[in-house]
């Protein structure tokens, strides 16, 4: 059988998150990159990330270059009433649609519950297999759902 030709989408806010307040460890990304290319070809890997321009983001920029990922930033945006907005949601689900035309499985970590239309509609209207990769208890039923495969993140997948 020919390798599976894979695309991997990171929403890097909720991994940070999801997993800090989960574990109170950071995700490690080299050890789900040698999972998934062992399971097939990675044609694409995209994180997206919030830009504050501080150094320690810079750092972890860089190190998921050096693995293999095109990082696509947003500036944080500070609100008048000190909320703050950073969101990707829209990018993500546009990156994931074009990609599914190409690829035989899309793997998106995210426990974002908005994905859920997103993994429906590429299941159904290209075939791919579409795996979630989140923290469990803070990953949207509705997402795991309707994932192809999803796979909790657990202590093996962080550093």
């Amino acid at each position: 059988m020919a390798s599976k030709k894979t695309a991997l989408f990171v929403d890097v806010q909720n991994i940070y998150y999801t997993t800090r307040d989960a574990y109170g460890r950071q995700f490690n990304y080299k050890k789900l990159w040698q999972r998934i290319e062992a399971e097939g070809e990675i044609v694409s890997a995209t994180a997206y990330a919030i830009d504050r321009g501080d150094d320690k983001q810079l750092k972890f920029q860089n190190a998921l270059k050096e693995i293999g990922f095109t990082i696509k930033l947003k500036p944080y945006i500070q609100r008048s009433d000190g909320s703050a907005k950073g969101d990707w949601d829209v990018g993500i689900t546009i990156d994931v649609i074009e990609a599914a035309r190409d690829v035989d499985r899309i793997v998106l970590l995210s426990g974002d519950g908005d994905f859920d239309v997103l993994l429906t509609k590429i299941i159904t209207d290209y075939g791919v297999s579409a795996e979630v990769y989140g923290v469990r208890a803070l990953t949207a039923k509705s997402l795991i759902d309707s994932a192809s495969i999803y796979h909790p993140i657990e202590e093996d997948l962080l550093l």
